[in-house]
């Protein structure tokens, strides 16, 4: 291992007598592929995993063919780059700029990474940093966490108006075009009519 690489791997906390007898991408590689199946990957700076993924995929065999054959790839930095321009966009500065604890983040490694990328790529694409929903006798405390939303005080429930029916009925039909069944009519599919008897 040259110095470069050995001084990178020691930026994540592994020392090469550590690293020494784990296994190799290549034994490793088949049970990868089946974790990754065709989900989409939410990577932060694709780019740069993607192409050591791709180069060691390109390695083992043309029949593995590129990560973007078998899942598509959503990078975060781009994301955030097209909605902060001009502002750093590491993932420390979105946990900062996103309200996302990364206390626990003193080196890099790939646990905590995904853990906090998770926690910013929600609040990405939620767009809440506050809820109010419409609590029943005056305001009720709402705590709301990266991870959870914990309630104080029973919830009223809304119902949807017929335009947010149809708007949400677009958004599928748009998924649905570019990923083919998505989740939500899987989900429709699969449950059971509103008004069905439920026998026991």
């Amino acid at each position: 291992m040259s110095r470069v690489c050995s001084r990178r791997w020691e930026a994540y906390g592994y020392r090469d007598d550590f690293l020494r007898d784990k296994p190799l991408f290549a034994d490793q590689v088949d049970a990868f592929l089946a974790f990754v199946g065709d989900s989409e990957l939410v990577i932060h700076n694709a780019a740069f995993d993607v192409g050591f993924i791709d180069a060691e995929l390109a390695r083992l065999g043309a029949h593995y063919g590129r990560i973007g054959d078998r899942c598509s790839v959503l990078d975060t930095l781009a994301m955030a780059r097209e909605r902060y321009p001009g502002q750093r966009n590491s993932l420390d500065a979105l946990c900062k700029r996103l309200g996302v604890d990364n206390s626990r983040r003193d080196l890099h490694g790939g646990l905590i990474d995904a853990q906090l990328l998770a926690d910013v790529y929600l609040m990405m694409t939620s767009g809440q940093v506050a809820l109010d929903l419409g609590f029943d006798g005056g305001s009720a405390a709402v705590t709301v966490t990266t991870a959870a939303t914990v309630l104080t005080a029973r919830p009223r429930v809304l119902r949807a108006t017929p335009a947010e029916c149809a708007a949400h009925t677009e958004r599928l039909d748009a998924m649905d075009k570019k990923v083919g069944t998505c989740v939500w009519r899987k989900a429709d599919e699969a449950a059971p009519p509103v008004n069905a008897a439920v026998t026991g």
